[in-house]
């Protein structure tokens, strides 16, 4: 028996192709934007790896090649996009775009194109500044700042580039760009606990700063993911690639045999120095998530502080209790790396294993109620944020 189905005409199968070969596919402008927001975090946590295991014996360490790799690649493919659309886009592109200085191109590059110029601009203030007051293994100093702004502006414009033809796609078609937009916006989650690594060590985990700098950033990331994508638990998915791109190095990195070769020698390490088990923020995510969506996208006044309550109802309680696992000797080993992240200045001693507590302050009903004062505003503008990049459309 004939199919009644009728036969598509080679208008319709080739407008079908074209259809799938747009979800199935990135412009390679946007795959070098996200293989350069990848290189950038890998090269940003192996660079910490190296100073904390070897020293800074030279500005050209693989690490650092690796980080600055990433900002040509972010630089070469904004420009490109600034000069083909400017000289050679059609009027669709043209009219995607923002014009600046004469040029014109997706707000994304340009975003990314000002990180590309800070982080280059941060590479001779770093080495100056190595060179004037040492070789630190401190992450927090000036030109680290400039390189972590520009760093940051680049995966920041990644999202934007690939948010606005997402935002533009028709239903059924945003599902690719909408995972590269999760993906860059987990590589930002982690690039801002790497900015907070020397205050997220486990020993810390029993005072109030630790709460209070967690509450402070993480709410605002994961609240503008949750409100400005167009896929479901867009929270929870940032906090899985956040989760895994740390896991993943914190795996790896102490595979590779290594000596410090800079006075004083107090531990002597034999590998890379692994970067720091990752904070359990999948689970407040998923909350964030479930709250966001039954919200739907109608501004509500109740939502950021209950964004901001179930995010250290659960967050607060994870790390606390986690904290005594990651500095038992249940977690001495490849999996939780809880002996693995002390650099070679650290003379061994029973504080490795002991909170952090003296002289610091404790974690009080006072403290708690700052915490979420703090992560109420965090999330308020995070919603603000998601409901900005939502209409993103150049």
């Amino acid at each position: 028996m004939e199919s009644l189905a009728p036969t598509p005409t080679p208008q319709v199968a080739a407008a079908v192709r074209s259809r799938v070969a747009r979800t199935a596919a990135l412009p390679w402008t946007l795959t070098a934007m996200l293989l350069g927001s990848t290189s950038i975090i890998v090269g940003l946590l192996w660079d910490i790896s190296w100073h904390m295991t070897i020293g800074r014996d030279t500005f050209w360490t693989p690490a650092h090649m690796a980080v600055y790799l990433g900002g040509v690649l972010a630089g070469v493919s904004g420009g490109w996009l600034a000069l083909h659309t400017t000289f050679a886009g059609s009027p669709e592109e043209r009219a995607a775009a923002v014009r600046f200085w004469g040029f014109r191109a997706p707000l994304g590059a340009w975003v990314a194109i000002w990180g590309a110029i800070a982080m280059l601009t941060s590479a001779p203030f770093d080495d100056w500044w190595h060179n004037a007051y040492g070789l630190d293994v401190k992450i927090i100093s000036p030109p680290h700042m400039v390189l972590a702004a520009g760093m940051i502006a680049i995966q920041i414009g990644a999202m934007l580039l690939v948010l606005a033809p997402g935002n533009r796609a028709p239903a059924g078609e945003e599902r690719l760009l909408g995972t590269a937009f999760l993906y860059v916006a987990g590589v930002v989650l982690l690039m801002l606990a790497t900015v907070l690594m020397e205050d997220s060590y486990p020993n810390d985990q029993h005072g109030a700063h630790f709460y209070k700098a967690s509450c402070l950033v993480y709410p605002v990331l994961l609240a503008a993911v949750a409100r400005a994508s167009r896929l479901r638990w867009a929270a929870t998915k940032t906090a899985l690639f956040y989760t895994a791109l740390q896991l993943a190095m914190l795996w790896v990195l102490p595979l590779f045999p290594a000596q410090p070769k800079l006075a004083p020698i107090n531990l002597p390490l034999d590998h890379m120095a692994a970067p720091l088990f990752p904070l359990l923020l999948v689970v407040p995510a998923l909350a964030i998530d479930l709250i966001v969506q039954s919200a739907g996208r109608r501004s509500r006044w109740w939502l950021a502080p209950a964004l901001a309550a179930v995010f250290l109802a659960l967050f607060l309680p994870l790390q606390w209790n986690a904290s005594k696992l990651l500095l038992s000797p249940a977690a001495q080993n490849a999996v939780f790396g809880g002996d693995r992240h002390w650099d070679y200045s650290r003379a061994p001693g029973d504080w490795m294993t002991q909170y952090w507590v003296k002289n610091r302050e404790p974690l009080t009903p006072r403290a708690a109620g700052v915490a979420f004062l703090l992560a109420a505003a965090s999330a308020q503008v995070g919603l603000g944020w998601g409901a900005w990049m939502a209409r993103v459309r150049r």
